[in-house]
């Protein structure tokens, strides 16, 4: 397991590690003394704000404590601190319930990107898992909007991204793109919609003019077996479930969730709070250590190549 450290509250850690039974030594530090401290103890970087421990319940009073560790991080992270940022999931509506403005964790880090940078991110989310990657090109969306939502210019801006960031950050030197339609059988040369042939054709042409090995659209129903997947080295997807469904069928316990397109390396665990199990002693950690893992490693590659 790589070094990390906890940006949390060391009483709700102490806490959860003794209803559990867990033997966890915990040592608040700093993360200049983490990777000596994670040899015998926990590092955690106190916040400044104190949860409410209640194990399976959301609490809005536990909100400023999530904004302060992400606000932290990440600026541990572009500070030169921590090679990258993994979060663990957060439950949305009690940050509403407090105030907090932004969707989701992505959306929010590409704004802190942006406040340090003074460029505006564009945040791409990626599911990468051990067999496949795939990436929505529209998100969290309800299905009959995909369509009006889907645009050239936004696929072409989705696969610039990700093509930009596997050579960057995984260190694949031309990556593949395979591109899914958006009609079952990629519309049949037009007679099962539109849309294929009018908005993600011309984004192929544009982004093969461009340089970068994508092609398609292509039927999605014949694009995640085995012998198809060989063949590329992401899927870009028209929607949500397109791309998460084979992820998640694929490797449910081991999919990372990367966003792609900020200046500093995130992963996640591809799985949400799991509240009907909190504090049971049951849910399983291979999601977020495939994220820990996947973080060293792509840390790792960016040290490489810097200083080659």
């Amino acid at each position: 397991m790589p070094p990390f450290y906890l940006i949390a509250d060391p009483a709700l850690i102490a806490a959860r590690a003794r209803l559990l039974g867990a033997d966890v030594p915990i040592t608040e530090t700093v993360p200049a003394e983490a990777q000596r401290v994670f040899e015998r103890a926990l590092p955690v970087m106190p916040l400044a704000a104190r949860f409410v421990d209640d194990p399976g319940r959301a609490d809005p009073a536990n909100a400023a404590g999530i904004v302060e560790a992400i606000d932290r991080a990440v600026d541990d992270c572009l500070g030169g601190r921590a090679a990258a940022v993994v979060t663990c999931p957060i439950a949305k509506k009690p940050l509403y319930d407090a105030g907090f403005r932004f969707p989701g964790h992505t959306e929010y880090l590409a704004h802190l990107a942006t406040l340090h940078t003074g460029t505006q991110a564009m945040p791409v989310m990626m599911l990468a898992g051990p067999e496949l990657r795939t990436v929505p090109v529209t998100i969290h969306i309800a299905l009959r909007d995909v369509p009006e939502a889907l645009t050239t210019d936004l696929i072409v801006a989705t696969a610039r991204i990700t093509a930009a960031d596997l050579e960057y950050r995984f260190g694949i030197a031309k990556p593949r793109l395979a591109v899914a339609g958006l009609n079952p059988h990629a519309g049949e040369g037009g007679a099962m919609g539109a849309e294929d042939e009018r908005i993600i054709r011309p984004a192929i042409e544009r982004l093969r003019a461009e340089g970068i090995d994508a092609f398609g659209p292509l039927p999605a129903d014949t694009l995640f077996h085995a012998r198809a997947r060989a063949g590329y080295d992401v899927a870009l997807c028209m929607y949500h479930d397109q791309a998460l469904i084979p992820a998640k069928a694929l490797a449910f316990d081991e999919a990372v969730n990367v966003t792609l397109g900020l200046p500093f390396i995130r992963t996640s665990p591809d799985h949400g709070t799991a509240f009907d199990i909190a504090g049971k002693g049951i849910a399983r950690a291979d999601s977020l250590i495939a994220a820990l893992r996947l973080a060293r490693r792509l840390a790792d590659i960016g040290a490489k190549a810097a200083a080659a």
